[in-house]
């Protein structure tokens, strides 16, 4: 669901540098493993370490699990914190096939199997809901729970009664920011601080780097092109028994930035139709999932981990300590 792109802006670069600019390292404090869930399909899975019950953190559409990279350090204090990236995008292979809700949800079990994690909690942001609701209607005992960031939506949870995926796309179809200008893109620092302007949260440069080409000269270029993002959508099931111990928390209503505040009315009719579809299905979530817990977060990002830190991990905390006594493994 992201709609901040970047490809807009690059026409204006001009010609290249010729000089080559040192090699970038990611500072967030992970291991980076890299782990076989097919034949010839390898995923990228980042380890923060930490003690305790393990939580894993799955991305939404188009991002890499190094959107975490910020987030997830809050958590090892307590926790021992893994993000996945998805097939199809940054490290992971991009094969031309397997996108299906189910099968995506398969790979995370497999990477669970690999590195041998009993019962994690699943913590999925956006399009993640699709793998959480997958595992938790087809596999809950290999889960402790699942919490979803913003990611309740038709691609998780669909009984007919809240906002389907397809009028939740319809809604939000054509509501982008502004593209970023020419002095915007000169360097990563440059586009997350374009990022911060206009949409009141921005993403760590790691993950810009997993999702934007990285030009000769060390400048960011256009986004990395991958088979995954219209397969994925192609591959959305429909999932109605959530068989896991749950948490959804739902913008709502979104604040999708500063951008906003200038918007023309179609964009300020679209966003106030999304706001109604997102307020009918976190009602539907809330009434069609048993002892689901369903928070709304009013004027948050749908980066909700991002705008609402202490929020997200408030809620977090407090759903973990409330799962059933034995139901959270440990590694």
């Amino acid at each position: 669901m992201r709609t901040m792109r970047l490809i807009a802006a690059f026409g204006a670069l001009g010609a290249l540098a010729s000089t080559a600019q040192p090699e970038w390292r990611d500072p967030s404090p992970h291991i980076v493993r890299v782990v076989t869930v097919a034949p010839d399909v390898r995923l990228e899975v980042l380890d923060w370490g930490g003690t305790g019950q393990g939580i894993v953190l799955l991305p939404g559409l188009g991002n890499t699990a190094h959107v975490f990279d910020d987030f997830a350090t809050m958590l090892t204090s307590e926790h021992h914190v893994y993000g996945i990236t998805r097939r199809g995008y940054g490290a992971s292979s991009a094969p031309a096939s397997g996108y299906e809700s189910d099968r995506l949800g398969d790979d995370v079990l497999a990477v669970l199997d690999e590195l041998g994690l009993d019962r994690p909690v699943l913590v999925g942001h956006s399009f993640g809901g699709a793998e959480l609701s997958s595992i938790a209607t087809r596999r809950p005992e290999r889960v402790a729970g699942v919490v979803y960031l913003d990611a309740a939506y038709g691609y998780a949870f669909d009984n007919g009664k809240g906002a389907s995926f397809e009028q939740m796309a319809k809604a939000t179809a054509g509501v982008n920011s502004p593209p970023p200008g020419p002095a915007d893109i000169v360097s990563f620092e440059a586009v997350r601080a374009w990022y911060l302007r206009n949409s009141g949260i921005t993403l760590p440069e790691a993950e810009l780097r997993a999702t934007e080409v990285t030009l000769p000269d060390g400048k960011p270029g256009p986004p990395r092109e991958s088979p995954a993002n219209a397969a994925i959508v192609a591959g959305v099931q429909k999932y109605v028994a959530i068989r896991a111990p749950a948490l959804a928390i739902f913008a709502s209503p979104h604040n999708l930035g500063p951008w906003t505040a200038n918007a023309g009315p179609k964009v300020r009719e679209a966003l106030a139709q999304t706001d109604a579809l997102v307020a009918l299905q976190a009602t539907a979530f809330e009434e069609g999932v048993p002892g689901a817990r369903v928070v709304r977060l009013a004027h948050a990002n749908h980066y909700v981990f991002l705008s609402n830190e202490a929020d997200v991990l408030r809620e977090l905390r407090a759903f973990i300590a409330g799962l059933p006594s034995g139901s959270a493994g440990r590694h």
